[in-house]
């Protein structure tokens, strides 16, 4: 466990950087004169970064090991996010420096987690759940940062000091994988990046746990990215200055986001005692009938918005650390970096575009000046249920099949 926590650290260190955006974004739309599809682009940016970075550390960390690219990638990540904050100055150089930024990440995700899958052989659940629970404390580290150093030293000030945490990172990761080693998992001759991904392919319960996880993905980095802003907003709406209403906004985000580490290792925990499939589906319902309802609550008491926040978080990303461990267990050891880098392809993909479509929506609700607010949030809030709709389907098409024995020892 002290091993656990100490990777876990690492891992929160890295995920700094992923709210480094959405914090100042209210600032920076005044600041920089960017329309909310130009916010929602740069956000898209880094998650089309993450997605290319997670599909090729994928199948790198199956031919290379994941603890070399584990390492190799997080002195790229350092860099990036570094030149990111001292170099962005404007919509296109924050679009190519976060897009980055977003491509030097990915190897504290996926190779992480395929090393957390070799060294925790038993309660996979919830060791997974600990380190994809330590992303959301990094989300909430960078939004604390950020709302702190905003009335001090402005958005830079607040981008300077996130990027220092990677360094921080690297660090701990070192140290960390100092005794594990470097795992390669060998295949036949003539089985090469290409045979790995068919045999993904072929695989149908461990597509229909990546479709899952994809229409998921659009809903939870639809709402990260968007949930800083909107809670502004709100406070905007409620009297705060501007500066004020963006700081505050930032600050209640991490509180959301802090309350939502219980929900990763919870929802985790809860799928090794209960199954797999059964927790997934009650996250996911869950998270849905609050897409639906929450932006129409921008006019409610911010206590009650907060309140909502925290829950949504908490379903949204509950069914996270289940989804990565449901395709550890449906998966040949030797085929799951390609399966990480296919659920990473389509489940950032549609990430980097939800919160893109959130923005278009609100510029289009927008446009006219005659709906009133709640309608405008209240239908770009939607944008994010109808891209996750079939979620709750493709887990219960799982359910259903006979390969669904081997999910938490028979928990179906």
């Amino acid at each position: 466990m002290p091993w656990l926590l100490q990777f876990c650290a690492a891992r929160a260190a890295f995920a700094t950087m992923f709210t480094a955006w959405s914090a100042v974004l209210p600032l920076l739309r005044t600041d920089w004169q960017i329309s909310a599809w130009q916010a929602g682009m740069v956000q898209s940016a880094y998650h089309v970064g993450f997605l290319v970075s997670l599909f090729s550390v994928g199948f790198l960390s199956d031919r290379f090991g994941a603890r070399r690219i584990y390492l190799v990638t997080g002195v790229a990540a350092v860099t990036s996010g570094l030149l990111f904050a001292l170099f962005a100055d404007g919509f296109v150089s924050a679009l190519l420096l976060y897009g980055l930024t977003g491509l030097c990440s990915g190897g504290s995700y996926t190779p992480g987690l395929a090393i957390v899958a070799q060294r925790m052989k038993e309660r996979q659940g919830r060791a997974l759940g600990y380190y994809l629970a330590a992303a959301s404390l990094g989300y909430a580290i960078g939004l604390l940062i950020a709302s702190a150093m905003i009335p001090l030293a402005g958005w830079r000030g607040g981008f300077i000091v996130t990027a220092l945490f990677p360094l921080f990172g690297l660090g701990l990761g070192w140290w960390a994988l100092r005794d594990v080693p470097n795992v390669v998992h060998s295949l036949p001759d003539g089985h090469g990046n290409h045979s790995r991904l068919l045999e993904v392919m072929r695989n149908k319960p461990a597509m229909l746990s990546i479709w899952g996880y994809t229409f998921h993905a659009w809903e939870l980095l639809g709402l990260w990215a968007w949930l800083p802003a909107f809670l502004a907003a709100a406070a905007f709406a409620g009297g705060a200055a501007g500066t004020d209403a963006a700081s505050l906004g930032a600050t209640l985000a991490a509180l959301t986001y802090l309350v939502a580490v219980v929900g990763s290792v919870l929802g985790g925990s809860l799928s090794d005692r209960l199954g797999r499939t059964t927790v997934t589906l009650v996250m996911s319902i869950a998270s849905l009938a609050c897409s639906f309802s929450f932006g129409w609550m921008v006019g409610a008491p911010m206590f009650l918005l907060v309140a909502v926040a925290i829950f949504y978080n908490v379903t949204g990303v509950g069914d996270s650390s289940i989804h990565s461990t449901t395709l550890t267990e449906l998966t040949d050891p030797r085929y799951l970096g390609a399966a990480y880098s296919l659920r990473s392809l389509l489940g950032f993909g549609a990430g980097a575009i939800s919160p893109w479509v959130f923005g278009l929506m609100l510029d289009w609700g927008r446009s006219g000046g005659s709906l009133p607010d709640h309608v405008v949030w209240g239908l770009a809030w939607s944008t994010l249920g109808v891209g996750g709709l079939l979620g709750p389907v493709v887990i219960w098409r799982l359910r259903q099949m006979p390969e669904a024995v081997k999910l938490a020892g028979g928990k179906r």
